[in-house]
């Protein structure tokens, strides 16, 4: 990859520096990798978890090239992205201690990026790295106290346990507190078998399919483990449209208000959680989705008919498509102009809804 982010300044057109704001879209949702990251990523071959993500990253130049990212960007007027860290999950990075060094590595630099760049970056979410929760929270703390961090990127689970376990509880209280928008990205890889018979998945299945089903998972982890039910102020952003639960809401719904009634004695263990106030289909219209569908106006139709307009922004998960960049841009811009809502309503899912989320967080 050539890197120019510690020299390029690549000043937006005239023509695009000040849109109007019925014309501002702020991608929500897509991914950078910082040089000092990138050297990191490349170096650690020993690292079976981080290999398949490592190739898919290394053929991408807008990850790190901020010439060739800002080309792209000056296709869309008005356009600028909340920027968060590539995968793989901090997590995978060896030690707990390494981790934590890595997130501090990183988000000291999307935090300098921020501030060099605000016409092309409204701002960024943190990283951290779940291994060490106190660590977690520490990091938290400094990210958005001291570099200014609108959110956090959390991943779908932290090396295969779910993020409701209690141990995870400190960092959903001091989320909560601190009312930052949770970015949460799906995680697993061909390690991860598609069958019980087999040890890998084939075909990529882990990631096409795979990604959805852990995205779904989370969701009724936290619903059930009674996150919401804890911090109904929690602010959790599903990636790719909120996943499977817009698309199964039938099954969500009358499914989920029989749980236990057709479960044997002997497996009540399976269901056994703490209270819930609601159904469980109305802790699941508590999180907010993405528009990150790569062109697929039919599934966002179905989120935004879930979830409403007042809680799906927009998002693209650039730079990841054939394009190596604008492509999913372009399409997901496409999306929302094909979705048969007002003018109030598209402007909240362009960039309004995510200025209500990060209550003035966001660079102007």
């Amino acid at each position: 990859m050539t890197d120019h982010t510690s020299t390029s300044t690549a000043p937006r057109p005239a023509a695009a520096a000040d849109p109007q704001p019925t014309d501002e879209k702020i991608d929500a949702f897509c991914h950078i990798l910082p040089r000092t990251c990138a050297d990191q990523l490349f170096a650690l071959d020993h690292v079976p978890a981080l290999a398949n993500l490592r190739r898919r990253v290394m053929d991408i130049p807008a990850l790190v090239d901020l010439d060739v990212r800002f080309r792209q960007m000056d296709e869309f007027p008005g356009y600028r992205q909340l920027i968060n860290l590539a995968a793989p999950p901090p997590e995978d990075f060896g030690t707990p201690r390494s981790a934590v060094q890595y997130v501090r590595m990183a988000n000291d630099a999307l935090a300098d990026l921020t501030a060099r760049h605000p016409d092309r970056f409204a701002g960024f979410s943190a990283a951290v790295a779940l291994t060490d929760v106190d660590a977690a929270v520490a990091e938290l703390d400094r990210a958005v106290g001291e570099l200014g961090a609108v959110g956090v990127q959390i991943y779908t689970h932290v090396r295969g346990h779910p993020l409701d376990e209690h141990r995870f509880a400190p960092f959903w209280a001091r989320a909560a507190e601190l009312d930052v928008l949770v970015q949460v990205h799906p995680c697993r890889n061909a390690t991860w078998p598609d069958y019980p018979a087999e040890q890998r998945s084939r075909y990529e299945i882990w990631w096409t399919l795979g990604w959805e089903y852990d995205l779904s998972a989370f969701m009724a982890r936290i619903v059930f483990g009674g996150i919401l039910e804890h911090h109904p102020s929690l602010k959790l952003l599903i990636h790719h449209g909120g996943s499977m639960i817009p698309h199964f809401s039938g099954r969500v719904g009358p499914g989920w208000d029989q749980l236990g009634s057709r479960t044997p004695p002997e497996q009540q263990a399976d269901i056994e959680g703490p209270p819930l106030s609601k159904r469980p289909l109305d802790y699941f219209r508590m999180f907010y989705a993405d528009t990150a569908l790569f062109g697929a106006p039919h599934a966002l139709r179905c989120a935004l008919d879930f979830f409403g307009p007042e809680r799906v922004l927009f998002a693209s998960d650039s730079p990841y498509d054939p394009e190596k960049g604008p492509g999913y841009i372009r399409s997901s811009i496409a999306d929302v102009h094909r979705m048969d809502l007002a003018p109030h309503e598209r402007t909240a899912v362009f960039a309004g809804n995510l200025r209500r989320l990060t209550t003035g967080r966001l660079l102007v």
